[in-house]
């Protein structure tokens, strides 16, 4: 995983969703195929609760649908990141359950889900 993925996740996972969107678009513009199509779908959920977090509904829900439909692939993105949680975790935002459940995880990451982090778990320690 590359270290600017690792700070668009921290930023992410910190709840600094615009931060971490500008992160992810980077990556996105240097990207091919079907790592750019899932770093497209990052970019849209940081967007989308962004504006969810923001108070704008409509269309942070609007893109948030988006950036779920390309993130919600069979195999994900091969970079460690929990992808069958991260989709649960949006849809979970979608059906009420709140921005501040979201956290982009590792794959072997034990965190209890959904809520909030633990207290004293840094925003970089997600996905190592």
């Amino acid at each position: 995983m590359s270290e600017r993925l690792r700070e668009g996740i921290a930023l992410f996972n910190a709840g600094r969703y615009f931060e971490a969107h500008e992160r992810f678009e980077d990556l996105w513009r240097e990207a091919a195929g079907g790592a750019r199509t899932y770093l497209q779908g990052l970019v849209q959920a940081a967007v989308g609760l962004h504006h969810l977090s923001a108070g704008n509904q409509r269309g942070g829900r609007r893109v948030l649908e988006r950036g779920i439909e390309k993130l919600d692939v069979p195999d994900g993105e091969p970079s460690g990141i929990d992808n069958a949680r991260l989709v649960a975790d949006l849809r979970s935002v979608l059906e009420g359950g709140g921005v501040t459940a979201v956290r982009i995880r590792g794959r072997t990451d034990p965190s209890p889900r959904p809520g909030p982090p633990p207290a004293g778990d840094g925003p970089g320690d997600a996905v190592s």
